[in-house]
């Protein structure tokens, strides 16, 4: 048996249960001053996230203002990432809408333009019940050939996607992972146990507790800034330090609570640190508003102190 610590262990985690690595960044959309999709500054942010130790980038999700872009400029976006970042680099495509026909035209879409893999979220606002939610990604997963990642965030959404559910869908050979923000951890471990989903954490908080008991990863909005220390909570846990783990894991929390818990959107905090980085970010797409001085300040001061503890 190989010792959990070695280079080859890790290799066979990411194998066995990553399908898309373990270190996922949900990359924010640059859109120029103008308001534009900012396709250059897109392939240079993506390059940097990759080059500071991302394994792959998830373009469109919440954090990449998906409900505010439109079909062609999620295109677009697939297009010149893949450019930028090159074919060995997983690409995940947030595809899910509230309408089933709407997300299997995207699904097609982002299959043709490049991706990897596609994001569905749960269809939000209608509040289906969960045979018509099973239903929906079940037509998904068959009308493509790309692997599904099911994201649950009925904070968001309003839909739960069950644990029967996941379970039942675990069943569909397309159906692969999970972005998991329910914050739910019982229910979590019932699927982890009954199936052979790959959990990523959507809630960067829960990075190293989901993966103490069997997440691939996460997939992380603050990443967009610290990809670097993010990362180096999973190096710790795979080389068998435990307490390091949990060192690096606190010293994330209070970048993660002024950008993902202080009343403002995770989009508008990663923006405007980024901004403040002199890093590719531009404006939010309204109804959004972009972050205040003072916020922009403090986010920047606890950056400055995370890397400063991390170096």
């Amino acid at each position: 048996m190989t010792p959990p610590g070695t280079e080859a262990a890790r290799a066979a985690r990411v194998t066995a249960t990553a399908p898309f690595g373990r270190a996922l960044c949900a990359m924010i959309t640059p859109f120029t001053e103008a308001g534009t999709l900012d396709l250059d500054g897109a392939q240079r942010l993506a390059d940097r996230l990759v080059s500071a130790g991302c394994d792959g980038l998830v373009l469109s999700g919440t954090t990449g203002e998906s409900p505010t872009t439109t079909d062609a400029e999620k295109s677009a976006l697939v297009r010149a990432v893949r450019s930028a970042v090159g074919a060995g680099v997983p690409i995940v495509a947030g595809v899910g809408t509230a309408d089933t026909r709407h997300t299997v035209e995207l699904a097609l879409q982002a299959e043709k333009a490049g991706a990897d893999g596609l994001l569905v979220v749960a269809p939000y606002y209608s509040r289906p019940p969960q045979d018509a939610v099973e239903a929906h990604f079940r037509e998904i997963a068959d009308a493509c050939g790309l692997p599904l990642v099911l994201y649950d965030i009925p904070g968001r959404t309003g839909t739960r996607i069950e644990p029967d559910t996941m379970t039942r869908l675990a069943g569909h050979p397309r159906i692969v992972a999970v972005k998991d923000c329910a914050y739910d951890l019982l229910g979590t471990q019932k699927v982890l146990a009954r199936t052979e989903l790959a959990y990523y954490a959507g809630c960067d908080e829960y990075v190293l507790a989901l993966y103490a008991i069997g997440a691939a990863g996460y997939v992380s909005t603050v990443a967009n800034a610290v990809p670097g220390p993010f990362r180096s909570i999973l190096d710790a846990f795979d080389a068998g330090d435990l307490a390091e783990a949990a060192r690096r894991q606190r010293r994330t929390i209070a970048l993660t609570e002024l950008m993902m818990s202080a009343g403002l959107p995770g989009t508008v905090t990663a923006k405007a640190l980024l901004g403040r980085l002199g890093l590719p970010a531009g404006p939010v797409r309204a109804p959004l508003r972009p972050a205040g001085r003072e916020t922009a300040d403090g986010l920047l001061g606890a950056y400055e102190r995370l890397m400063s503890e991390a170096a």
